[in-house]
């Protein structure tokens, strides 16, 4: 029977590329001489630091620049808050999205039922697997998906025939 998943991952590996792009113009840039401004990747988050809330947005805008050069979505960032750390330094965390949360794997679920096209939607893990009698079925969902949710850059991948 004709599968495949949905899921939402970011390439880390280009994302973490995007990164040390944004280290290198940082410490070249003029406007961040002498400031304690950086940027640091560990596991799926990236931690801006800077002297104020302005010099963050300036360092945001340059990592979203770099990465969409590097040919990633940056829907697949999810800002946190800004936060004060000692000093006068404040820090903010920049979440890599990956894997579909639960309430979202719903929502295509339910999609896939109130659409009338022959097929299932199982919601495994991070991800959703739709599968259907035949190909075209599950083609017209892959185009319905891309069409309802537009909020978060999905995929489709282990197409099984």
């Amino acid at each position: 029977m004709p599968s495949f998943d949905t899921v939402c991952e970011a390439n880390l590996v280009k994302v973490k590329n995007g990164v040390e792009n944004t280290v290198k113009e940082i410490t070249t840039r003029f406007d961040f001489k002498g400031t304690s401004a950086k940027i640091e990747i560990k596991d799926k988050e990236i931690t801006l630091i800077g002297d104020a809330e302005f010099q963050l947005d300036q360092i945001e805008d340059v990592l979203r620049n770099k990465l969409t050069k590097q040919e990633v979505d940056v829907r697949f960032l999810d800002r946190g808050d800004v936060q004060k750390m000692g000093g006068d330094k404040v820090k903010v965390v920049i979440k890599v999205r990956n894997g579909i949360e639960s309430e979202l794997a719903k929502k295509i679920q339910r999609l896939m039922k109130d659409s009338k096209l022959k097929v299932q939607a199982a919601i495994q893990e991070e991800k959703v697997r739709i599968t259907g009698a035949k190909r075209d079925d599950l083609q017209a969902a892959m185009a319905l998906i891309r069409k309802e949710i537009t909020d978060i850059p999905l995929s489709f991948d282990n197409f099984r025939d």
